[in-house]
């Protein structure tokens, strides 16, 4: 069963039949015969809602206000992410394609899906990552880390002068060396991060929303990227963005504490969307009460001038514009700082953290969706490394495909008595490439890429297995426990099965025959905090984060930390990367 709670404007579209115009209390939302559907994501825009499912599938309503009328599903399979605006919808699917429609998008015909990743111009950055939605355009991520915009531009919200350039049908890049893209579907303007924590913004700035500061206020439009000075101190999680107003997330680094979020605005204060009595023009903290010392921000979310928070003590905090009932309050009447209201009684006692928030321009969704930390994903990673492969399968036209083994061994079916990877053998011989990649996309990651080849291999791979199952039998090793390595006063838990193939260590005290193999907990402390988080995320990813400083003593003790832990290098190194990284800064 899905828990969906919604209020606000019930119009543009109707989405609850039988119920007012205005929802000022959240009721409970379901689907006509779509109660065994699980919600991941939902966007909302002033006319269009997206509701997408796990499965990936995706079904909309639209403005029209007929109370019959029933949500159409969208003719497109395996989508990622939906993104919607004001009048434009983007559909990010698992390949990395990007269809969107809308009279921004696609003026001759402007309810045609069309792929606007294809327009790209460099035919190596159409894979694309991730989708963000503003006023009227759209924004696109590449796998490259390059940031390209498409649709409206009429206040330079796509990098470029307005007065020479005010739209585009085809992606034009905008910045190199993006990580994260903010805006938002009533926001005219677009903020970029790149990998070292830097922030740009531009477009409209007539309320001093992009954060720039007293000085900059009077300028209404910024036509070209702009760096923003004097961020919070902190790592920047998320920006979200309203009409007149934006509010950041950061999480501090304070290496004697737990990480804390917390969150600042800036902008213009007329609806109390800031949850503060007065302008600001630079990202100032929001302080209440509420916000306790031991509760954190789980999700927060921005319509039009309305904002939403919910904290790991279960807390839904809400301020800013109420005139359509959008902050949920039983009333009207807007709220000029936060406050907690109450919510009917969900799933809270199974995991706080798996309740998201979704506003529209005058809606608010509280929904129940698990996450499962990118398992799939990270799953698909480790079998494309090569240092991780032992077993190889063979295509029709004799090319090489490798696999991991121990992981196969458990994603398939070892119930029966055949040998199914020998089965799986058979099977990829009478397959071209595409169709083997399709296969082990399928084993990796529980989903149905293509249903035919699925009709052929099902009675040979766990595919309706429970992820939570998966995480179990994959990643623990079969008997359900984390092996935890102790530090100082903290515990990291790394699964076992990355740990085998990351370091010699592991590997002969987990696969010796005469090992204990119970939970253990090694005790290595020479490590401080940062060059343990270096050494933690390298030990997963085979990489360095950018923003990390690095400092010669942090150099001296993973030196120390590579010997110990006899980790399987690869080329480059550890090590390598630290050295080049370091010689870069300085």
């Amino acid at each position: 069963m899905n828990d969906c709670l919604f209020f606000g404007l019930n119009q543009s579209p109707i989405i609850i039949k039988n119920e007012p115009n205005l929802i000022i209390k959240p009721i409970q939302f379901k689907f006509e015969n779509e109660n065994e559907k699980q919600i991941k994501q939902i966007s909302s825009g002033k006319f269009v809602i997206i509701f997408l499912f796990e499965n990936g599938k995706a079904i909309e309503y639209s403005k029209e206000n007929d109370p019959n009328q029933k949500p159409e599903k969208i003719q497109i399979e395996n989508i990622q992410k939906v993104s919607v605006d004001y009048r434009n919808e983007a559909i990010l699917t698992i390949e990395g394609n990007v269809f969107a429609k809308g009279i921004d998008i696609n003026p001759k015909n402007k309810k045609e899906f069309i792929n606007i990743s294809s327009l790209i111009e460099d035919t190596n950055d159409r894979i694309i990552q991730d989708i963000v939605s503003g006023f009227n355009s759209i924004y696109l991520l590449t796998s490259n880390q390059n940031a390209y915009g498409i649709g409206s531009n009429q206040h330079s919200q796509l990098v470029f002068d307005s007065k020479t350039f005010k739209k585009t049908e085809k992606p034009i890049l905008m910045m190199k060396n993006v990580s994260k893209i903010f805006s938002g579907n009533t926001s005219i303007y677009v903020f970029l991060l790149n990998s070292n924590q830097e922030l740009f913004g531009c477009g409209y700035n007539y309320y001093g929303q992009l954060g720039l500061g007293e000085s900059r206020k009077e300028e209404t439009k910024i036509h070209k990227l702009t760096k923003i000075q004097n961020i919070p101190k902190g790592k920047i999680i998320d920006i979200k963005c309203g009409d007149s107003y934006s509010i950041m997330l950061i999480e501090n680094e304070n290496e004697n504490e737990n990480p804390k979020r917390k969150l600042y605005s800036c902008g213009n204060y007329l609806y109390n969307g800031l949850g503060k009595d007065e302008n600001t023009y630079e990202f100032t903290e929001i302080k209440s009460s509420l916000f306790e010392n031991d509760d954190d921000i789980l999700d927060f979310s921005v319509g039009f001038d309305h904002t939403l928070i919910l904290t790991s003590k279960s807390k839904l905090i809400v301020f800013g514009d109420n005139f359509y009932g959008q902050l949920g309050t039983g009333d009207a009447e807007y709220q000029s700082i936060p406050i907690q209201i109450e919510l009917p009684k969900l799933r809270f006692n199974e995991n706080i953290s798996n309740y998201h928030i979704s506003c529209g321009e005058f809606k608010s969704f509280l929904y129940y969706s698990p996450s499962f930390s990118n398992l799939e994903e990270d799953l698909i990673k480790l079998f494309e490394r090569k240092e991780f492969c032992d077993i190889s399968f063979k295509t029709k036209n004799g090319e090489i495909i490798e696999a991991h083994k121990l992981i196969l061994k458990y994603r398939l079916n070892q119930n029966q008595n055949e040998n199914q990877i020998e089965k799986l053998r058979e099977i990829i011989s009478k397959k071209s490439i595409k169709e083997s990649n399709q296969i082990f996309e399928m084993i990796y990651s529980n989903r149905i890429i293509n249903p035919k080849l699925y009709s052929k291999i099902k009675e040979i791979i766990n595919l309706n297995e429970k992820i939570e199952e998966t995480m179990k039998r994959i990643y623990l090793n079969e008997n359900g426990k984390d092996f935890i390595i102790e530090r100082k006063e903290k515990k990291y838990k790394f699964p076992k099965l990355i740990l085998i193939m990351r370091s010699e260590l592991y590997r002969g005290m987990f696969l010796s025959v005469t090992e204990d193999k119970s939970n253990k907990v090694t005790d290595y402390s020479e490590l401080s905090n940062k060059s343990f988080q270096i050494f933690e995320y390298w030990i997963y990813s085979n990489q360095i984060k950018n923003e990390i400083q690095i400092t010669q003593e942090m150099i001296n003790e993973i030196q120390i930390g590579i010997d110990y832990f006899q980790l399987n290098q690869t080329n480059p190194n550890l090590f390598d990367l630290l050295i080049n990284k370091f010689n870069n800064q300085n």
